[in-house]
């Protein structure tokens, strides 16, 4: 069973404390903890508290738009309530991928992946628990990256900063990729699909400019309805096919009987893919009004997908059986996927924005750290967010023409990145940051030994996953399965 994290009221400081208190303040505008662990940025706030910003040194230098400006900037980033916050989750986490989760079972067979759909998803809301309990603890993390510099200095932090911002990158040209496969089947033109490529890139821009997420959080239920929409109407579709059919969908409960390494490996990524909600979570928290609610929002978010992915992999896989496709909704007639890509769009997009903005505040404010840029409420602030977000999304447009196929790209993206967002790296939260005592003390043994597990399982995926998904590459490629980078050919 997970901890409480609810914090109790701290009491009246003691006259010793203070001295202690004031200490810590100098630390944590460091971006260091007591014992001198740090980021190695400074204290990295991207929109920080008062206290941040109107030391007595600034407060005199300061003229009166800027201080205006200062308080209109931590009114608006710190209006994220955990119910809003789920929403945002939603927005991050739940998107198309899940309608990669039937071909997964396909590969596995219905008992494993099922298995493998609520075992994830269980690790996944015990990480993201991990990864909020350090935001707790730590208020002045406010993204991954900090977290990284805080367990090892400013390696840890670059390390971790490369890794997010490629992760982002990948998942923003997963949905412009996604947007060009639904356009095809929606016009059903000869238009070039690189063409496509570009109007689902100027969307992503367009739906990227509110910077807050609080902002971000009234689209989600625009996004959560599309999905739900398309997930059900793809579900009713294939029923309805097997349910005419004179030979029902051959499914099965066990794995292929030809199943490879490389491709039972790469339906295990595309589930770890459709719980990958973590990455964010620090840059979500730090836009909230009350941090320790977290936990309402990852165990409503967690149960909510594993859920969804349970049921949408099992029953469309029933459905359809060994020879349904990726995305899922491709499983359907022509007609019934123009009208399911139809209203995905919305999520599509939506999803794929909100990754080009977590991405885009975590570079905007490291450039922009000790000045009032960093608000996004001011001319400079504006040209440079929105210079930011067209370059970030351009980036993922090119990444999408160059990595033309649906389920590689998901699967690259979870091995060689989520699973250290998700498994490796939050069990080395805990062991370096969280953990109180000795690893093997009677109050941590257990932990101890599932994070300790949850760190292999990590390390297993990172290299058997990404092995499976250039071995799936280079095989189609070899086999002319998939169109070259840049083409204007069909993609589906």
């Amino acid at each position: 069973m997970i901890p409480n994290t609810t914090i109790p009221p701290a009491a009246e400081p003691a006259d010793d404390q203070i001295a202690a208190t004031a200490n810590q303040k100098k630390n944590s505008k460091t971006g260091r903890d007591g014992n001198g662990n740090g980021s190695g940025h400074g204290s990295g706030r991207l929109f920080a508290q008062d206290d941040d910003v109107t030391s007595e040194k600034l407060v005199g230098e300061m003229t009166e738009f800027e201080k205006r400006k200062i308080m209109a900037g931590n009114a608006k980033f710190h209006r994220l309530g955990w119910k809003r916050l789920v929403v945002v989750l939603i927005v991050q986490a739940v998107a198309l991928g899940s309608l990669s989760i039937p071909g997964a079972f396909a590969t596995l067979g219905m008992v494993a992946g099922i298995i493998c759909s609520i075992g994830i998803g269980l690790i996944a809301i015990y990480t993201s628990y991990i990864v909020g309990k350090v935001k707790v603890k730590f208020p002045h993390v406010e993204h991954y990256p900090a977290a990284g510099g805080l367990m090892f200095g400013r390696i840890g932090s670059e390390v971790v900063g490369v890794m997010l911002v490629l992760m982002l990158v990948l998942l923003t040209a997963s949905h412009c990729l996604t947007g060009t496969i639904a356009f095809q089947v929606i016009t059903e033109s000869h238009i070039c699909s690189v063409v496509w490529g570009v109007v689902s890139a100027v969307i992503l821009i367009l739906l990227a400019i509110p910077p807050s997420f609080a902002e971000m959080a009234i689209l989600g239920y625009i996004d959560f309805a599309s999905i739900i929409l398309a997930i059900g109407i793809t579900m009713i579709a294939t029923g309805v096919t097997n349910s005419a059919s004179e030979t029902p969908a051959q499914w099965s409960a066990w794995p292929k009987e030809d199943i490879s390494f490389s491709s039972a490996f790469l339906a295990i990524c595309n589930i770890f893919f459709a719980y990958s909600f973590s990455i964010s979570q620090f840059s979500f928290m730090d836009e909230m009004h009350t941090p320790t609610d977290y936990m309402k929002s990852i165990w409503s978010l967690g149960i909510l997908e594993i859920i969804i992915y349970t049921l949408t992999g099992a029953l469309i896989y029933s459905f359809v059986g060994p020879d349904v496709q990726s995305p899922a909704i491709l499983s359907t007639s022509s007609t019934v996927a123009k009208v399911a890509f139809g209203v995905a769009l919305p999520v599509i997009f939506i999803s794929g924005s909100i990754c080009t903005t977590v991405a885009a505040r975590y570079i905007h404010g490291r450039v922009y750290k000790d000045s009032i840029t960093r608000y996004i409420n001011t001319k400079e602030g504006w040209i440079t967010w929105l210079a930011l977000i067209t370059v970030f999304t351009w980036i993922g447009f090119v990444v999408a023409e160059a990595i033309p196929f649906f389920s590689e790209l998901i699967g690259m993206v979870s091995s060689l990145l989520n699973s250290g967002f998700t498994l490796y790296i939050p069990a080395m939260m805990w062991f370096i940051l969280i953990k109180e005592g000795k690893w093997y003390s009677k109050k941590n043994i257990f932990w101890s030994i599932l994070n300790g597990l949850i760190f292999i399982m990590g390390l297993i995926v990172l290299v058997g996953g990404t092995y499976s998904c250039i071995k799936s590459i280079i095989d189609q490629y070899s086999a002319g399965t998939i169109k070259n980078a840049f083409s204007c050919a069909l993609l589906i």
